[in-house]
């Protein structure tokens, strides 16, 4: 109704006769996302173009202040990943999904929602080819860009017991979406071996004669290096924030695959295709998978099922190899997300089947289990590994971010070089907490207080560790608390949790483990 209390000036003709005037309220249109978040950004299909749709009057003016400045000065002077126009994959844009993940956000907007809550809408549109191997063992799922990933496998509550592995009891709160059942998952990739579903990784293929000169613009690493290396990276904006980390893999003087975030990492590597450059960039996610195997004993699981030379001599750390797997062609990177030996290993979907079931028979005499997300995210959590929008977003530099080492010091011609020698928009450091955390793990963005109860930084990812015995917590904290041995107090809703700045890495520091 007329805040004012006057007549309507007939400015809506539309709705000049539906009696508006004389009721007392009405409902309004309102526009609901799949993820209930606003549309902002540059249009990536007319130039010149720009987006502020799904916008609630709560946040009209932080909205356009982030608009004028992204359109001004190209940045918008906050993350916006969560926000951007480009970050809905285009494959699962039916009408039909944004029905159904409208109405969710719709019916949730005034709902506590646990941040590793799941939507319950359209479940199933995107499977790998283990699926169902997963759901005879048990796994409970969750969804990610439509893709069905398990957290745990109820078939691995049989690891508890054989390790003789206990987990305290917590509030209900923090066993949303959780299962002890991690513990034996995390125990069994440490002393065992574990093959994880990886498929749900975005993967882009780009290849042609201008796809070195591409990359090397876009990356703060060099990945120009002979076929068969894999290099970590980030992709960074003008100001020299964190756009994206992705792994380049040079399969051939001209092919190269790429390991992303999302599909905005696609918009960003089309946007800067110059005029003229023979380049093709393709997504492959779709029709082709992915298994992390990984553990102490997985060279001696793959070594049973290829003829080639897997030898850490013969197949060093960081480089890839295309394989046969039991007939199964392979591409294998010799990489760990989890800080043990093993492999990634890509085969195209039909065949991902028959990959799946040869390794598991291979690894039965080792006691092998499939893994879920919550043991991947302690495993990585244990050996410092950062994820993109869980740790570090564009606000962030490499170095505040503890990835220095993902930067070139001599390569200067690309994206974001010049932006790094001006000053940040922030002096904090993300640094590892330890805490002994009885209630689950910290919620992203809990404040963390130094020991005078001032406000000292905020929480990113945080999970049990389950091989270090400590919770662990990234945290972005202010200088004068990011040296190790500090302590400080992490609010966990009512609660005040000791913590500790502890040395990075927490598991094997030395990274031998995984080069072994």
């Amino acid at each position: 109704m007329n805040p004012l209390g006057k007549k309507s000036n007939g400015s809506f003709p539309q709705v000049r006769a539906a009696g508006l005037d004389e009721a007392r309220s009405f409902n309004g249109i309102f526009s609901f996302t799949p993820d209930g978040g606003p549309l902002l950004g540059p249009s990536n299909t007319v130039a010149g173009v720009w987006i502020a749709q799904a916008v609630w009057v709560t946040a009209s003016a932080g909205v356009a202040q982030v608009t004028a400045d992204w359109i001004t000065t190209g940045h918008p002077g906050i993350d916006t990943a969560d926000l951007d126009l480009a970050r809905f994959d285009t494959r699962l844009l039916s009408p039909e999904f944004g029905r159904q993940k409208g109405l969710e956000a719709y019916d949730e907007v005034y709902d506590i929602r646990h941040p590793r809550a799941a939507s319950a809408k359209l479940r199933g549109i995107r499977t790998s080819p283990f699926h169902f191997h997963q759901q005879l063992a048990g796994a409970h799922f969750v969804e990610a860009n439509g893709w069905e990933r398990p957290l745990w496998l109820e078939e691995n509550r049989r690891v508890l017991e054989e390790a003789e592995l206990t987990f305290p009891k917590i509030p209900a709160w923090d066993t949303s979406e959780f299962s002890p059942i991690a513990v034996g998952e995390a125990w069994a990739t440490r002393n065992r071996v574990a093959m994880y579903d990886m498929t749900s990784l975005t993967r882009y293929w780009v290849a042609g004669p201008d796809a070195s000169a591409l990359l090397e613009r876009l990356t703060t690493n060099k990945v120009s290096k002979k076929p068969g290396s894999v290099t970590f990276t980030l992709m960074l904006d003008a100001a020299g924030g964190i756009l994206s980390d992705v792994t380049v893999t040079r399969v051939s003087d001209d092919e190269f695959l790429i390991g992303a975030n999302s599909h905005r990492d696609l918009i960003h590597l089309n946007n800067h295709v110059r005029d003229g450059e023979q380049v093709s960039i393709t997504d492959i996610s779709p029709g082709t998978c992915c298994i992390g195997l990984w553990g102490p004993h997985a060279r001696d699981v793959l070594s049973q099922l290829t003829d080639d030379d897997i030898s850490h001599e013969g197949f060093g750390y960081f480089k890839a190899k295309q394989l046969y797997i039991a007939a199964v062609p392979a591409l294998a990177l010799r990489v760990s997300y989890v800080g043990e030996l093993g492999w990634e290993l890509y085969t195209t979907a039909d065949h991902g089947a028959r990959l799946w079931e040869e390794l598991h028979t291979a690894g039965n005499q080792y006691g092998i289990v499939i893994g879920g997300r919550l043991a991947f995210n302690a495993l990585r959590l244990e050996k410092g590994f950062r994820s993109y929008g869980a740790d570090m977003t564009r606000e962030h530099r490499p170095q505040q971010a503890g990835l220095g080492f993902a930067v070139s010091k001599v390569k200067t011609d690309y994206l974001g070089y010049e932006g790094l020698s001006e000053p940040p928009t922030t002096d904090r450091q993300m640094v590892t907490l330890t805490s002994d955390f009885l209630f689950g793990a910290p919620n992203p963005g809990a404040p963390v207080l130094g020991a005078d109860g001032q406000l000292v930084g905020y929480t990113a990812s945080s999970d049990f560790g389950y091989t270090v015995g400590k919770t662990i917590t990234f945290a972005w904290l202010d200088p004068d608390h990011s040296r190790a041995d500090t302590e400080v107090v992490i609010k966990h809703f009512n609660r005040s949790v000791p913590a500790v700045v502890a040395s990075d890495p927490l598991y094997d520091p030395c990274g031998s483990k995984m080069r072994r």
